[in-house]
């Protein structure tokens, strides 16, 4: 179920598909990830997903930079530099692109993930500056959009 534009998402479990883990990356239990795609931008470059996942600890690779938004359930998040970040219901974090990770689910785990592909430097600083400008000198015009009623 993906949705562009203003087209809002209902997240309901029953949506939720089979997303196995890589045996390779499972280190320890059985962990068994759901996911579900439910709205993509329209240049492709930020989607949002609904995911979950039953215990166990197991290695993640974030080839895009992610953020997520844990809706139930719990997760240990550990990177390459043994820190370690517990994460609950309400918290919000940002994981890098191209990092791995651990990921030490006790019980369960279900989130809102944000999926955007980073900008290469140093083209993310000058889009960065490009839009400050714009904003500086108000370039931009407010679009015949009819007013809700």
């Amino acid at each position: 179920m993906t949705h562009t534009s203003v087209n809002p998402a209902n997240l309901q479990r029953d949506d939720l598909q089979p997303a196995p883990i890589g045996a390779e990356w499972v280190i320890h239990g059985q962990p068994q990830a759901r996911a579900v795609e439910v709205a993509r931008s329209p240049d492709g470059t930020c989607l949002a997903a609904h995911w979950d996942c039953t215990a166990g600890t197991f290695y993640w690779y974030f080839n895009v930079e992610e953020t997520i938004h844990i809706l139930e359930g719990e997760v240990l998040v550990r990177d390459d530099k043994g820190r370690e970040a517990r994460l609950g219901p309400g918290d919000v974090a940002v994981m890098p692109a191209n990092k791995w990770m651990v990921w030490q689910v006790d019980e369960y785990v279900r989130k809102l993930a944000i999926c955007r592909s980073p900008l290469p430097w140093p083209f993310g600083g000058v889009f960065r500056r490009l839009q400050d400008l714009r904003n500086r000198f108000n370039v931009r015009r407010r679009p015949a959009i009819a007013p809700a009623t």
